[in-house]
Protein backbone atom coordinates (compact mmCIF):
# COMPACT_ATOMS: atom_id res chain seq x y z
CA UNK A 1 0.00 0.00 0.00
CA UNK A 2 0.92 3.47 -0.76
CA UNK A 3 1.90 5.59 2.11
CA UNK A 4 1.31 9.37 2.64
CA UNK A 5 4.22 11.54 3.06
CA UNK A 6 4.25 14.63 5.24
CA UNK A 7 4.62 16.55 2.43
CA UNK A 8 1.19 15.15 0.97
CA UNK A 9 -0.34 15.14 4.30
CA UNK A 10 0.74 19.00 4.82
CA UNK A 11 -0.89 19.86 1.27
CA UNK A 12 -4.07 17.80 2.22
CA UNK A 13 -4.35 19.71 5.81
CA UNK A 14 -4.02 23.16 3.56
CA UNK A 15 -6.49 22.38 1.10
CA UNK A 16 -8.97 21.29 3.60
CA UNK A 17 -8.80 24.14 5.63
CA UNK A 18 -8.60 26.82 2.43
CA UNK A 19 -12.05 24.31 1.51
CA UNK A 20 -13.62 24.50 4.87
CA UNK A 21 -13.72 28.59 4.45
CA UNK A 22 -14.54 28.80 1.34
CA UNK A 23 -17.68 26.02 1.20
CA UNK A 24 -19.03 27.88 4.42
CA UNK A 25 -18.42 31.22 2.72
CA UNK A 26 -20.57 30.51 -0.32
CA UNK A 27 -22.37 28.22 1.15
CA UNK A 28 -21.41 24.66 -1.01
CA UNK A 29 -21.55 21.60 1.25
CA UNK A 30 -18.58 20.84 2.63
CA UNK A 31 -17.99 16.81 1.30
CA UNK A 32 -18.86 18.68 -2.65
CA UNK A 33 -16.05 21.07 -1.56
CA UNK A 34 -13.42 18.78 -0.92
CA UNK A 35 -13.93 16.42 -3.83
CA UNK A 36 -13.73 19.41 -6.15
CA UNK A 37 -10.52 19.56 -5.02
CA UNK A 38 -9.37 16.65 -4.79
CA UNK A 39 -10.40 16.23 -8.55
CA UNK A 40 -8.74 19.48 -9.17
CA UNK A 41 -5.00 18.13 -7.09
CA UNK A 42 -5.17 15.41 -9.34
CA UNK A 43 -3.94 17.22 -12.45
CA UNK A 44 -1.00 18.48 -10.31
CA UNK A 45 2.02 16.47 -9.91
CA UNK A 46 1.73 16.35 -5.77
CA UNK A 47 -1.78 14.92 -6.32
CA UNK A 48 -0.92 12.41 -9.02
CA UNK A 49 -0.39 9.38 -6.81
CA UNK A 50 -1.85 10.00 -3.40
CA UNK A 51 -2.96 6.71 -2.52
CA UNK A 52 -6.50 5.11 -1.46
CA UNK A 53 -6.85 1.76 -0.69
CA UNK A 54 -9.51 -0.87 1.64
CA UNK A 55 -6.94 -0.53 4.31
CA UNK A 56 -6.44 2.88 4.23
CA UNK A 57 -9.81 3.89 4.58
CA UNK A 58 -10.73 1.10 7.25
CA UNK A 59 -7.55 1.41 9.46
CA UNK A 60 -6.95 4.88 9.39
CA UNK A 61 -9.97 7.08 8.32
CA UNK A 62 -13.39 4.89 9.67
CA UNK A 63 -12.55 4.57 13.06
CA UNK A 64 -12.43 8.21 14.30
CA UNK A 65 -15.23 9.02 12.37
CA UNK A 66 -17.79 6.01 13.27
CA UNK A 67 -16.28 7.00 16.85
CA UNK A 68 -16.93 10.56 16.93
CA UNK A 69 -20.65 10.00 15.46
CA UNK A 70 -21.48 7.91 18.20
CA UNK A 71 -19.94 9.63 20.76
CA UNK A 72 -22.67 12.45 19.71
CA UNK A 73 -25.73 9.88 19.99
CA UNK A 74 -27.94 10.26 22.85
CA UNK A 75 -28.52 6.59 23.75
CA UNK A 76 -32.33 7.25 24.89
CA UNK A 77 -33.55 8.54 21.26
CA UNK A 78 -31.03 6.24 19.52
CA UNK A 79 -32.87 3.68 21.47
CA UNK A 80 -35.97 4.52 20.76
CA UNK A 81 -35.56 4.39 17.24
CA UNK A 82 -33.98 1.36 17.22
CA UNK A 83 -36.80 -0.72 15.92
CA UNK A 84 -37.17 1.49 12.93
CA UNK A 85 -33.73 1.70 12.11
CA UNK A 86 -32.76 -1.87 12.45
CA UNK A 87 -35.46 -3.09 10.18
CA UNK A 88 -34.36 -0.37 7.60
CA UNK A 89 -30.61 -1.40 8.25
CA UNK A 90 -30.89 -5.12 7.63
CA UNK A 91 -34.01 -6.09 6.03
CA UNK A 92 -33.37 -2.44 3.64
CA UNK A 93 -29.63 -3.55 2.44
CA UNK A 94 -31.35 -6.95 1.62
CA UNK A 95 -34.11 -5.68 -0.52
CA UNK A 96 -31.76 -2.93 -2.09
CA UNK A 97 -29.22 -5.70 -2.86
CA UNK A 98 -31.47 -8.15 -4.14
CA UNK A 99 -32.83 -5.66 -6.53
CA UNK A 100 -29.72 -4.19 -7.48
CA UNK A 101 -28.16 -7.66 -8.31
CA UNK A 102 -30.73 -8.80 -10.29
CA UNK A 103 -30.84 -5.89 -12.15
CA UNK A 104 -27.08 -5.64 -13.00
CA UNK A 105 -27.21 -9.36 -13.87
CA UNK A 106 -30.32 -9.32 -16.45
CA UNK A 107 -29.76 -5.63 -17.61
CA UNK A 108 -25.79 -5.80 -18.48
CA UNK A 109 -25.01 -9.50 -18.32
CA UNK A 110 -22.64 -9.08 -15.55
CA UNK A 111 -22.09 -12.41 -13.97
CA UNK A 112 -24.29 -13.17 -10.75
CA UNK A 113 -21.02 -13.06 -8.67
CA UNK A 114 -20.14 -10.18 -9.79
CA UNK A 115 -23.27 -8.51 -10.29
CA UNK A 116 -23.86 -9.17 -6.25
CA UNK A 117 -20.79 -8.03 -5.06
CA UNK A 118 -21.55 -4.41 -6.91
CA UNK A 119 -25.18 -5.02 -5.20
CA UNK A 120 -24.06 -5.56 -2.01
CA UNK A 121 -21.50 -3.18 -1.87
CA UNK A 122 -23.80 -0.56 -3.03
CA UNK A 123 -26.90 -1.17 -0.98
CA UNK A 124 -25.69 0.09 2.21
CA UNK A 125 -26.04 3.39 2.74
CA UNK A 126 -22.06 5.27 3.92
CA UNK A 127 -22.08 6.51 7.57
CA UNK A 128 -19.16 8.67 6.69
CA UNK A 129 -21.23 10.55 3.79
CA UNK A 130 -24.57 11.23 5.62
CA UNK A 131 -23.51 12.04 9.04
CA UNK A 132 -21.01 14.50 7.63
CA UNK A 133 -23.43 15.76 4.86
CA UNK A 134 -26.80 15.88 7.70
CA UNK A 135 -24.57 17.87 10.54
CA UNK A 136 -24.16 20.62 7.84
CA UNK A 137 -27.82 20.51 7.16
CA UNK A 138 -28.94 21.06 10.65
CA UNK A 139 -31.91 18.60 9.71
CA UNK A 140 -34.80 18.03 12.65
CA UNK A 141 -33.18 16.15 15.63
CA UNK A 142 -35.35 13.52 14.83
CA UNK A 143 -34.81 12.82 10.53
CA UNK A 144 -30.95 13.13 11.80
CA UNK A 145 -31.24 10.27 14.43
CA UNK A 146 -32.77 8.31 11.87
CA UNK A 147 -30.60 8.67 8.76
CA UNK A 148 -27.67 8.88 10.64
CA UNK A 149 -28.66 5.64 12.84
CA UNK A 150 -29.29 3.69 10.05
CA UNK A 151 -26.43 4.22 8.06
CA UNK A 152 -24.27 3.24 11.02
CA UNK A 153 -26.36 0.34 11.48
CA UNK A 154 -26.40 -1.37 7.89
CA UNK A 155 -23.15 -2.05 7.73
CA UNK A 156 -23.51 -5.20 9.50
CA UNK A 157 -25.40 -6.70 6.64
CA UNK A 158 -23.19 -5.47 4.09
CA UNK A 159 -19.90 -6.68 5.79
CA UNK A 160 -21.42 -10.01 5.98
CA UNK A 161 -22.93 -10.55 2.06
CA UNK A 162 -19.52 -9.11 0.95
CA UNK A 163 -17.99 -11.99 2.80
CA UNK A 164 -20.45 -14.55 2.13
CA UNK A 165 -19.49 -13.75 -1.52
CA UNK A 166 -16.07 -13.80 -0.78
CA UNK A 167 -16.34 -17.24 0.13
CA UNK A 168 -18.38 -18.19 -2.33
CA UNK A 169 -16.11 -16.66 -5.20
CA UNK A 170 -12.98 -18.53 -3.14
CA UNK A 171 -15.41 -22.20 -3.73
CA UNK A 172 -16.47 -22.29 -0.17
CA UNK A 173 -19.94 -23.62 0.44
CA UNK A 174 -23.05 -21.92 1.40
CA UNK A 175 -25.91 -22.13 3.83
CA UNK A 176 -28.21 -20.65 5.98
CA UNK A 177 -26.83 -21.46 8.96
CA UNK A 178 -23.54 -20.43 8.64
CA UNK A 179 -24.90 -16.83 6.42
CA UNK A 180 -27.24 -17.01 10.06
CA UNK A 181 -23.92 -17.25 12.44
CA UNK A 182 -21.66 -14.98 10.21
CA UNK A 183 -24.24 -12.27 10.52
CA UNK A 184 -25.02 -12.89 13.98
CA UNK A 185 -20.90 -12.69 14.96
CA UNK A 186 -20.67 -9.81 12.99
CA UNK A 187 -22.84 -8.02 14.39
CA UNK A 188 -23.11 -8.94 18.23
CA UNK A 189 -19.24 -9.94 18.29
CA UNK A 190 -18.24 -6.68 17.62
CA UNK A 191 -21.18 -4.85 19.94
CA UNK A 192 -19.33 -6.87 22.25
CA UNK A 193 -15.78 -6.34 21.51
CA UNK A 194 -16.41 -2.43 21.25
CA UNK A 195 -18.51 -2.80 25.04
CA UNK A 196 -15.59 -4.80 26.64
CA UNK A 197 -12.66 -2.41 25.34
CA UNK A 198 -15.08 1.10 26.48
CA UNK A 199 -15.76 -0.33 29.80
CA UNK A 200 -12.21 -1.40 30.40
CA UNK A 201 -10.33 1.45 29.42
CA UNK A 202 -12.75 3.77 31.07
CA UNK A 203 -12.07 2.08 34.24
CA UNK A 204 -8.34 2.82 33.94
CA UNK A 205 -9.60 6.66 33.00
CA UNK A 206 -11.57 7.23 36.08
CA UNK A 207 -8.00 6.58 37.72
CA UNK A 208 -6.87 10.06 36.63
CA UNK A 209 -7.79 13.48 36.12
CA UNK A 210 -5.24 14.62 33.47
CA UNK A 211 -6.93 15.81 30.57
CA UNK A 212 -4.18 14.76 28.02
CA UNK A 213 -4.74 11.04 29.65
CA UNK A 214 -8.35 10.93 28.98
CA UNK A 215 -7.98 12.11 25.32
CA UNK A 216 -5.07 9.40 24.52
CA UNK A 217 -7.22 6.66 26.57
CA UNK A 218 -10.61 7.75 24.08
CA UNK A 219 -8.23 7.33 21.48
CA UNK A 220 -7.49 3.96 22.37
CA UNK A 221 -10.73 2.75 22.34
CA UNK A 222 -11.55 4.04 18.76
CA UNK A 223 -9.11 2.22 17.15
CA UNK A 224 -8.75 -0.90 19.28
CA UNK A 225 -12.14 -1.54 19.53
CA UNK A 226 -12.50 -0.83 15.50
CA UNK A 227 -9.11 -2.85 14.71
CA UNK A 228 -9.55 -5.62 16.77
CA UNK A 229 -13.31 -5.93 15.51
CA UNK A 230 -11.78 -6.18 12.16
CA UNK A 231 -9.33 -8.57 13.01
CA UNK A 232 -11.49 -11.57 14.51
CA UNK A 233 -14.12 -10.54 11.30
CA UNK A 234 -16.49 -8.69 12.91
CA UNK A 235 -17.77 -5.33 12.36
CA UNK A 236 -15.24 -2.99 12.92
CA UNK A 237 -18.22 0.01 12.96
CA UNK A 238 -20.73 -2.33 15.06
CA UNK A 239 -17.26 -2.12 17.83
CA UNK A 240 -16.92 1.84 17.36
CA UNK A 241 -20.31 2.78 17.61
CA UNK A 242 -21.10 0.35 20.79
CA UNK A 243 -17.40 1.88 22.31
CA UNK A 244 -18.56 5.63 21.45
CA UNK A 245 -22.00 5.68 22.87
CA UNK A 246 -20.60 4.21 25.85
CA UNK A 247 -17.96 6.68 26.11
CA UNK A 248 -20.68 8.98 25.22
CA UNK A 249 -22.92 7.77 27.92
CA UNK A 250 -21.07 7.00 31.38
CA UNK A 251 -18.31 8.74 30.77
CA UNK A 252 -19.20 12.15 32.32
CA UNK A 253 -20.90 9.71 34.83
CA UNK A 254 -17.29 9.61 36.68
CA UNK A 255 -14.84 8.10 34.13
CA UNK A 256 -14.02 11.18 32.30
CA UNK A 257 -13.04 14.15 34.48
CA UNK A 258 -15.46 17.39 34.43
CA UNK A 259 -12.41 19.38 33.28
CA UNK A 260 -11.40 16.66 30.91
CA UNK A 261 -14.99 16.43 29.06
CA UNK A 262 -14.62 19.40 26.73
CA UNK A 263 -11.09 18.50 25.62
CA UNK A 264 -12.23 15.03 24.45
CA UNK A 265 -15.13 16.41 22.59
CA UNK A 266 -13.04 19.17 21.45
CA UNK A 267 -10.17 16.64 20.01
CA UNK A 268 -12.57 13.94 18.63
CA UNK A 269 -14.90 17.05 17.07
CA UNK A 270 -10.79 17.36 15.46
CA UNK A 271 -10.51 14.22 14.76
CA UNK A 272 -13.32 14.05 12.57
CA UNK A 273 -13.25 17.25 10.88
CA UNK A 274 -9.17 16.32 9.88
CA UNK A 275 -10.31 12.44 8.92
CA UNK A 276 -13.27 13.40 6.48
CA UNK A 277 -11.42 16.16 5.05
CA UNK A 278 -8.46 14.37 3.66
CA UNK A 279 -10.61 10.86 2.79
CA UNK A 280 -13.28 13.47 0.57
CA UNK A 281 -9.84 14.92 -0.59
CA UNK A 282 -8.66 10.91 -1.80
CA UNK A 283 -11.96 10.31 -2.79
CA UNK A 284 -11.90 13.38 -4.99
CA UNK A 285 -8.33 12.72 -6.42
CA UNK A 286 -8.93 9.33 -7.25
CA UNK A 287 -12.42 10.00 -9.27
CA UNK A 288 -10.45 11.88 -11.74
CA UNK A 289 -8.82 8.89 -12.78
CA UNK A 290 -11.77 6.88 -13.31
CA UNK A 291 -12.30 5.97 -16.85
CA UNK A 292 -16.01 6.74 -16.71
CA UNK A 293 -17.04 6.94 -20.21
CA UNK A 294 -15.86 3.73 -20.95
CA UNK A 295 -18.71 2.45 -18.55
CA UNK A 296 -21.12 5.05 -19.89
CA UNK A 297 -24.06 2.75 -19.99
CA UNK A 298 -23.62 0.57 -16.41
CA UNK A 299 -23.01 3.93 -14.88
CA UNK A 300 -26.13 4.86 -15.86
CA UNK A 301 -27.62 1.21 -15.01
CA UNK A 302 -25.88 1.38 -11.11
CA UNK A 303 -27.43 4.88 -10.39
CA UNK A 304 -30.76 4.15 -11.28
CA UNK A 305 -30.97 0.84 -10.00
CA UNK A 306 -29.14 1.96 -6.56
CA UNK A 307 -31.56 4.99 -6.22
CA UNK A 308 -34.98 2.16 -7.38
CA UNK A 309 -33.57 -0.29 -4.72
CA UNK A 310 -33.45 1.98 -2.11
CA UNK A 311 -36.59 3.36 -2.64
CA UNK A 312 -37.86 -0.32 -2.67
CA UNK A 313 -36.71 -0.94 0.82
CA UNK A 314 -37.67 2.26 2.45
CA UNK A 315 -41.29 3.00 1.44
CA UNK A 316 -42.71 -0.25 2.23
CA UNK A 317 -40.42 -0.93 5.47
CA UNK A 318 -41.76 1.93 6.78
CA UNK A 319 -45.23 1.66 5.76
CA UNK A 320 -44.93 -1.42 8.65
CA UNK A 321 -44.55 1.15 11.13
CA UNK A 322 -47.26 3.46 9.77
CA UNK A 323 -49.93 2.97 13.12
CA UNK A 324 -47.11 2.99 15.80
CA UNK A 325 -45.32 5.49 17.19
CA UNK A 326 -42.43 5.61 14.98
CA UNK A 327 -44.05 6.24 12.08
CA UNK A 328 -42.42 8.45 9.31
CA UNK A 329 -43.80 11.17 7.94
CA UNK A 330 -43.96 11.02 3.63
CA UNK A 331 -41.26 13.98 3.71
CA UNK A 332 -38.91 11.90 6.23
CA UNK A 333 -39.17 8.80 3.72
CA UNK A 334 -38.30 10.57 0.68
CA UNK A 335 -35.28 12.40 2.68
CA UNK A 336 -34.20 8.70 3.69
CA UNK A 337 -33.87 7.72 -0.38
CA UNK A 338 -32.55 10.65 -1.66
CA UNK A 339 -30.06 11.35 1.22
CA UNK A 340 -29.14 7.95 1.25
CA UNK A 341 -25.75 8.71 0.37
CA UNK A 342 -23.07 6.38 -0.96
CA UNK A 343 -19.54 6.72 0.00
CA UNK A 344 -16.22 5.71 1.68
CA UNK A 345 -17.19 2.39 2.61
CA UNK A 346 -18.82 1.32 -0.89
CA UNK A 347 -15.10 2.33 -2.58
CA UNK A 348 -13.82 0.39 0.21
CA UNK A 349 -15.87 -2.81 -0.29
CA UNK A 350 -15.21 -2.53 -4.47
CA UNK A 351 -11.64 -2.08 -4.12
CA UNK A 352 -11.82 -5.21 -2.21
CA UNK A 353 -13.47 -7.27 -4.77
CA UNK A 354 -11.40 -10.17 -5.76
CA UNK A 355 -9.17 -9.60 -8.92
CA UNK A 356 -11.08 -13.31 -10.29
CA UNK A 357 -14.49 -11.41 -10.56
CA UNK A 358 -14.39 -10.68 -14.11
CA UNK A 359 -16.83 -7.39 -13.47
CA UNK A 360 -13.73 -5.93 -10.88
CA UNK A 361 -12.68 -3.46 -12.54
CA UNK A 362 -16.37 -2.63 -13.96
CA UNK A 363 -17.15 -2.58 -10.50
CA UNK A 364 -14.72 -0.05 -9.29
CA UNK A 365 -15.13 2.57 -11.97
CA UNK A 366 -19.42 2.54 -11.83
CA UNK A 367 -19.28 2.65 -7.86
CA UNK A 368 -16.87 5.44 -8.30
CA UNK A 369 -19.42 6.72 -10.55
CA UNK A 370 -22.55 5.82 -8.45
CA UNK A 371 -20.57 7.53 -5.21
CA UNK A 372 -19.95 10.97 -7.45
CA UNK A 373 -23.11 10.98 -8.28
CA UNK A 374 -23.98 10.49 -4.22
CA UNK A 375 -22.25 13.30 -3.42
CA UNK A 376 -22.63 15.96 -6.15
CA UNK A 377 -26.54 15.07 -7.21
CA UNK A 378 -28.23 13.80 -4.46
CA UNK A 379 -25.59 15.77 -1.71
CA UNK A 380 -25.97 19.51 -3.30
CA UNK A 381 -29.56 19.00 -3.61
CA UNK A 382 -30.66 18.03 0.43
CA UNK A 383 -29.98 21.17 1.54
CA UNK A 384 -32.98 23.14 -0.20
CA UNK A 385 -34.88 20.07 -0.36
CA UNK A 386 -34.89 20.26 3.44
CA UNK A 387 -35.60 24.27 3.80
CA UNK A 388 -38.70 23.97 1.00
CA UNK A 389 -39.90 20.39 3.02
CA UNK A 390 -39.49 22.40 6.77
CA UNK A 391 -37.06 19.66 8.59
CA UNK A 392 -34.28 21.98 9.01
CA UNK A 393 -34.05 22.49 13.10
CA UNK A 394 -33.96 26.09 12.24
CA UNK A 395 -37.75 25.49 10.85
CA UNK A 396 -38.85 23.36 13.42
CA UNK A 397 -38.04 26.09 16.09
CA UNK A 398 -40.00 28.31 14.63
CA UNK A 399 -43.42 26.01 14.30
Amino acid sequence: MNEIGLPELGMLLIVASLVAMISRRIGLPYTAGLVLAGIALAFLPVGANLPLSRELIFNVFLPPLIFEAALQLRWRRFREELPLTVVLAFLGVAISALLVTAGMHWLLGWSWLGAAFFGVLIAATDPVSVIAAFKEMKAEPRLSMVVESESLLNDGVAAVGFAILIAVGEGGGLSVGGIATSLLWTVFGGVAIGGAIAFVVLTVAGRTEDHLVEVTLTTVIAWASFLLAEHVHASGVFAALAAGIIVGAIGPRGSISVAGRQHVQDFWAYAAFLANSCLFLLIGSHEAHQPIALVSGALIAGILLTLLGRAAAVYPLAALFARTGLRLPATYQHVLVWGGLRGAVGLALALAVPANVAERGAIVVVTFGVVAFSIFAQGLTMPPLLRRWKLTDSADAEH
